[in-house]
């Protein structure tokens, strides 16, 4: 049996594999949609406000958790020590761009379209803890603030991960960011020690944004998804509502790490079979959990047969309401878990892409069922129309844009990690300081 030897990469070697120029009609359509998206939206506010702002806010709930997801998992693969994912985790470190955009556009929802989202603002509260929990401008900053600590966190978090590389290679990258190549440049010290002290502060950034992730998106998933329902609350709704983010965010990054290895065509050694597998696994096994939390969630609610909890899952299953919540359902979950069982369908390219395709569409069709049905209960005909689509076009623009414009600055691989040859001693903690082993304790 022959061994065929894994190849050393260096550092040139590695940027001149990826730095493929995106290409022009990509920049072009993702601008296009932005822009068409933008009058659309426009157009909405002045003749159907209602549908709009609901549009915006149902886009926003997927988009914005699916981002910040996917920042939280680049954290996790910190804690778990990985090294699977160096040679294509940037791919998934690039979501970072949009949360930027989402807080701005969460403070238009707020300040602006609130009274055509939000029940609290002309609804009579159910219970006088609901009045407090509700409160306008309590609620107002505390999601403000939750954000906030999100987006700067994953802002800090990458920051590191990219200053590790950009310390390391020459001048590379869009013209809009060598201020902060130059920033990152400044006091970068010896590649070893600055391995270390990098690895150290990521574990303890790591840790927070993990933490800030659950406990934040519970707070926005009941303010601003559950509390959409001002009667409506279930325990596991927060669980549900950001490991739906999470599956998306696992999906997504499939979709990306086969469009980068389809045009990073030097990258063959980089981005490899096995990647795809490990990717389809992970996306495999969170479809199954997602799935194992809509049914306990369901089920509950079933069984216990309370008129506040019961009222919720009626209407969705209810017309013109029904197919859009099953349809969502079947998409998200029945068909990439039995889908995505074999192998084959997981390192396979349009398997994986048609799977990953169906989850998300499932995704934002469950957005949009969690926000719309609240809003107008029992109607004739489904809301959707030019409205929801101009907007999620809107949305689509502005991630796409905010994802090419990071590719365009920054390496789009962990050079140092995938390169140096200190690169393996992270895997034992050391003092960044004397570089000395840690005990096992600490």
């Amino acid at each position: 049996m022959s061994i065929h030897p894994v190849r050393e990469w260096t550092p040139e070697q590695t940027l001149a594999a990826t730095s493929a120029e995106i290409p022009g009609w990509l920049k072009t359509t993702v601008r296009g949609l932005f822009g068409i998206g933008v009058v659309v939206f426009i157009v909405g506010i002045i003749t159907a406000p209602d549908r709009a702002w609901r549009a915006f806010h149902a886009n926003w709930l997927f988009f914005a958790a699916l981002s910040s997801a996917g920042v939280t998992f680049v954290a996790v693969q910190r804690i778990t020590t990985a090294r699977w994912s160096r040679h294509v985790i940037r791919f998934m470190e690039a979501y970072v761009a949009f949360l930027p955009v989402a807080f701005v556009f969460l403070l238009l929802t707020l300040f602006v379209g609130r009274a055509y989202v939000f029940p609290w603002t002309h609804e009579a509260y159910p219970s006088p803890e609901k009045a407090i929990y509700f409160n306008s401008t309590f609620l107002t900053l505390r999601d403000i603030l939750i954000f906030a600590i999100l987006t700067g966190m994953g802002i800090w978090y990458i920051y590191t991960s990219l200053r590790l590389d950009v310390g390391r290679i020459p001048e590379w990258g869009a013209k809009w960011a060598a201020g902060w190549r130059e920033r990152m440049r400044t006091g970068f010290g010896e590649e070893r020690r600055e391995i270390h002290s990098t690895h150290s502060l990521q574990g303890k950034l790591a840790v927070f944004s993990v933490l800030a992730f659950a406990f934040g998106w519970s707070v926005l998933s009941w303010d601003l998804s559950m509390g959409l329902s001002l009667h409506f609350q279930s325990t596991l709704y927060s669980w549900w509502f950001f490991m739906g983010a999470w599956l998306c965010a696992l999906m997504l990054f499939s979709l990306i790490t086969m469009a980068w290895n389809r045009r990073l065509a030097g990258a063959d050694g980089l981005i490899q079979t096995v990647h795809f597998h490990d990717i389809g696994k992970l996306c495999f096994a969170f479809t199954a959990f997602w799935g194992y939390l809509t049914f306990g969630q369901y089920l509950v609610i079933w069984y216990g047969n309370l008129g506040e909890e019961t009222f919720f899952m009626h209407l969705r299953l209810s017309p013109p309401w029904t197919w859009v919540t099953v349809g969502s359902v079947i998409l998200v979950f029945f068909a990439p878990f039995f889908g995505l069982l074999s192998r084959a369908a997981k390192v396979y390219r349009p398997t994986m892409a048609l799977f990953a395709l169906s989850s998300l569409i499932g995704m934002w069709l469950m957005r949009y069922i969690e926000v719309y049905p609240s809003g107008y209960g029992v109607v004739p005909s489904l809301p959707f129309g030019i409205w929801e689509i101009g907007v999620a076009m809107l949305y689509l623009g502005a991630w796409g844009w905010s994802y090419i414009a990071f590719m365009d600055a920054f390496p789009r691989i962990r050079v140092t990690l995938s390169t140096s040859e200190y690169r393996d001693e992270v895997q034992v903690p050391v003092n960044p300081e004397t570089m000395e082993p840690l005990p096992a304790h600490e």
